[in-house]
């Protein structure tokens, strides 16, 4: 690994990324990206490999949510906290099911590009290039606005670190108390179409209650008022992660500044490709997106590449196969990573593989694929002994319209009302605490079957 540099993913083939025509502009950028201090830092990327390490052997579990593409027209505080808000209820939920702790890991302060279909699209007879996400170009369909900007990355970089600055303070400063946070989650079930939900609600009342009358308090603990809160997004925009990649001094290894964990998306998984090039050589957790064309052999070179030393924590598989396929594709991954002795994190994307066409013509993902493509991940690691280590959601803390279903029945007449995002739909703050619980009986039932296999 030590012959390994930052820029030898230029070397390799490249795709989904733009073809930037100003090239002295794009250089300027890189090598200002380069004197800026990095977002996040080795020790951090560390300590969140250790509690993956706990994940991949069932001691803990991984939530993974937040946008599909961060705005910049949308950026806010109130969006930032609203998304870190959701989380902690969900979080909450899902400790109480599992009985572990659960590791917070937002899509944020980094997920600016998107990979697409098609490299161009067509409206009246005009062809432009896609969209890719802000830190490459705009949303409006004009060629100044379609063309790539390198520039473009040193907002995404200033949004970056204000997103990181309030997390910190969020996390630390006392807004993640655990009472506080329960006070939001019994504020949901009290409406009727939740109070399915209330008697779990009401245990963790008990147990909280139980916790303040032993002593267990958040004045005198820091462990129930603080969380340890991450960040993650894809590695896409390769110039923009090689800038902002830096040495470790502790230990001499390249870190990824941009993100505490990155992955490679299920169109960049090349084994010979620039992704995987880049991501191989950085220490942070690297996350790898496992869908239905996802190769035996493949998947094997790529844990061979990307985890040589085989170490716990280093690797998630993010399986996204879309309800109904889960059972055609994840046994012969499983059964792969088992041949090979792999330490690996199973995760489950439950968004990707359920994307449809409204009648009304707006993209949406129905809640009910959500929670089956969910069950069924679950299903398939009882019956394989395995540990479904995790789940990842695009998600936001605001009210939108954009995934039908739900407790609060959003509509394909509904989708108009909110629908904000630039990219693809994401689960509203109450969908997203409704899939927290439904996810925490899936939990509990895996707890029993694991149980009930050491008692025989």
């Amino acid at each position: 690994m030590t012959s390994w540099q930052k820029s030898d993913w230029r070397k390799k083939p490249r795709v989904q990324m733009p073809e930037y025509t100003d090239q002295a502009s794009l250089v300027a950028t890189e090598q200002q990206l380069g004197r800026y201090p990095p977002l996040v830092f080795a020790g951090e990327a560390r300590s969140l490999r250790q509690q993956l390490a706990a994940v991949s052997r069932g001691d803990a579990f991984l939530l993974q949510g937040g946008d599909c593409a961060e705005s910049f027209q949308e950026f806010s505080a109130d969006n930032i906290r609203d998304t870190f808000k959701v989380m902690l209820q969900m979080a909450m939920v899902l400790t109480y099911g599992a009985k572990v702790p659960v590791v917070k890991v937002g899509r944020m302060a980094g997920q600016f590009a998107k990979p697409r279909s098609a490299p161009t699209e067509i409206k009246n007879g005009i062809e432009l290039p896609s969209y890719r996400g802000d830190i490459i170009n705009d949303l409006d369909f004009t060629s100044e606005a379609r063309s790539p900007n390198p520039q473009k990355m040193l907002q995404a970089y200033t949004q970056a670190a204000a997103t990181l600055n309030l997390l910190r303070a969020f996390s630390k400063g006392g807004f993640a108390d655990i009472h506080q946070v329960h006070s939001w989650t019994l504020g949901f079930t009290e409406s009727e179409k939740a109070s399915s939900y209330r008697d779990m609600a009401n245990r963790i009342s008990d147990a909280l209650d139980f916790m303040q009358a032993a002593g267990l308090t958040s004045d005198k603990n820091a462990e129930l008022s603080t969380v340890d809160f991450y960040t993650s997004h894809e590695a896409l925009l390769l110039e923009y992660e090689e800038a902002l990649c830096r040495v470790d001094s502790t230990s001499g290894k390249y870190v990824a500044g941009s993100g505490h964990f990155i992955w490679i998306g299920d169109r960049t998984r090349q084994p010979d490709g620039a992704h995987v090039e880049f991501c191989r050589g950085v220490q942070n957790p690297i996350g790898l997106k496992c869908g239905p064309t996802t190769t035996v052999e493949d998947l094997k070179v790529l844990m061979a590449k990307l985890n040589p030393e085989n170490e716990a924590g280093r690797l998630t598989l993010i399986a996204r196969f879309g309800a109904g396929s889960v059972a055609d594709h994840l046994p012969r991954l499983i059964k792969a990573v088992k041949e090979e002795g792999s330490n690996v994190v199973w995760t489950c994307d439950a968004m990707h593989g359920n994307t449809i066409k409204a009648l009304s013509g707006y993209k949406t993902r129905p809640f009910e694929s959500v929670l089956r493509e969910v069950q069924e991940f679950f299903a398939i690691h009882r019956s394989e002994n395995t540990v479904p280590g995790g789940v990842h959601f695009e998600m936001t803390g605001q009210d939108v319209t954009e995934c039908t279903g739900g407790v609060r029945a959003v509509t394909d007449e509904n989708l108009s009302d909110r629908y904000h995002t630039a990219c693809d739909p994401r689960l509203n703050a109450s969908q997203s605490l409704e899939l927290a619980f439904l996810v925490s009986e899936e939990l509990s039932q895996t707890n029993k079957t694991r149980a009930a296999r050491i008692a025989s």
